[in-house]
């Protein structure tokens, strides 16, 4: 029976990946139609992001009253009629409007499940589970640009996932049995813990903390920032049309959702440190692909690609260590926490390349990632050494 509650769960990681890549990959278009700059996709992510840090931030307490399995049902119906919103929008102010259910709803679901598979499941689920947000991820800009290429608008692309997102909302509603039942199974075991109401005082004071919620922060702001401006990049830095570059766009999502894919068969083995060092040296390696000025666009594509590879492992890594690294008790409330650290990156950091491009130039987007990325190294080593340091004393 709670193999159907994995299976469902999948689906859940699908729909949180569905929307990610749609503004992206449909921004070239849009924001002429709608007669809004190209920079001002920065600010829809910012919104949304927003709404998912104040989510995230109480998704401890709605998790611990409601279950899981609850808050996920409701959050992804809030994303599904965000999307249709976005749809029927004929102006920036809309958009920016129905950006904040979006984000309510994204930040929501993201705390939750990622707790509960990291609490019930194996490294290698989390990995393959994160596999699934990329499917998502990946087939959406397939949809835009079929839309985009058939002359359906992107009005239709949006629509188009808010009928899958109100399918797997559905889902999620008539599967709540199989969530208490998981809960009470795991209330039950050896293993159960009652979750800490830390605060984000409470958790800053946790050794190591501080680390994991700067490297998240660079983490979801490097893979924000390289998706939502990869197709920009292509058509305004290397002449590409609007949409061939849309579906190139979408080889940095394949990159990710491939890697993860591969990673569940080795993250057992490896471990979670292992994995994300991994990452993070495939990440650099892929931006300086992309930065490499050749005049053929085989290097870029091939670095897009790169990077999402490098992304793969390290956002499931980084969750799933975070039970063992700092307590299963704690893990709900560091979860939430980590999500508003990773969010604040996805608030601040693409509105911030937006500036640039309109200002200097779209051409510092590798620059760009390349500084992130090393950011994110260093505060993972530190807290490599703290979490080794920590072991020591004990």
């Amino acid at each position: 029976m709670f193999s159907i509650l994995l299976a469902i769960i999948y689906m859940s990681f699908i729909s949180l990946g569905l929307p990610d890549s749609l503004l992206g990959s449909g921004w070239p278009v849009m924001h002429q139609e709608l007669g809004a700059p190209i920079s001002l996709a920065g600010v829809i992510t910012m919104i949304i992001a927003g709404g998912t840090i104040v989510s995230s931030l109480l998704s401890d307490r709605l998790t611990r009253r409601f279950g899981a399995g609850l808050v996920t049902a409701v959050s992804v119906g809030m994303t599904a009629m965000a999307l249709f919103g976005f749809s029927a929008s004929s102006s920036i102010l809309q958009m920016y409007l129905w950006a904040i259910p979006y984000g309510l709803g994204a930040g929501a679901v993201d705390a939750a499940l990622n707790n509960f598979v990291a609490l019930h499941y194996a490294a290698r689920h989390m990995s393959w589970l994160h596999c699934f947000w990329g499917v998502g991820v990946s087939v959406s800009p397939f949809i835009m640009g079929y839309c985009l290429s058939e002359d359906y608008g992107w009005q239709m692309g949006y629509r188009t996932v808010f009928v899958i997102q109100i399918v797997l909302t559905a889902m999620l509603f008539a599967s709540l049995p199989l969530w208490k039942k998981k809960q009470a199974e795991y209330n039950d075991s050896e293993n159960a813990v009652e979750a800490v109401a830390l605060g984000v005082v409470g958790a800053l004071k946790i050794k190591g903390v501080k680390y994991v919620l700067v490297s998240f922060f660079c983490y979801c702001a490097l893979e924000s920032t390289a998706g939502l401006w990869a197709s920009s990049y292509l058509v305004e830095s290397r002449g590409v049309d609007a949409e061939t570059a849309a579906l190139f766009a979408s080889l940095f999502y394949l990159g990710i959702t491939f890697g993860r894919l591969i990673n569940g068969f080795v993250a057992d083995k490896l471990g979670d440190k292992t994995l994300i060092r991994i990452g993070i040296g495939t990440i650099i390696a892929g931006i300086v692909m992309v930065g490499i000025p050749l005049k053929t666009d085989i290097l870029v594509l091939c670095g897009l690609v790169v990077i999402g590879i490098g992304c793969a492992p390290v956002y499931p890594s980084v969750i799933h260590a975070t039970p063992s690294n700092f307590g299963r008790e704690n893990s709900q409330a560091i979860v939430g926490i980590q999500m508003a650290s990773a969010y604040v990156g996805t608030t601040l950091m693409p509105p911030l390349f937006g500036l640039i491009a309109d200002n200097i130039n779209i051409g510092f987007y590798p620059v760009f990632l390349l500084a992130i990325a090393v950011l994110m190294l260093a505060m993972t080593e530190l807290l490599n050494k703290t979490m080794k340091d920590k072991e020591k004393i004990k």
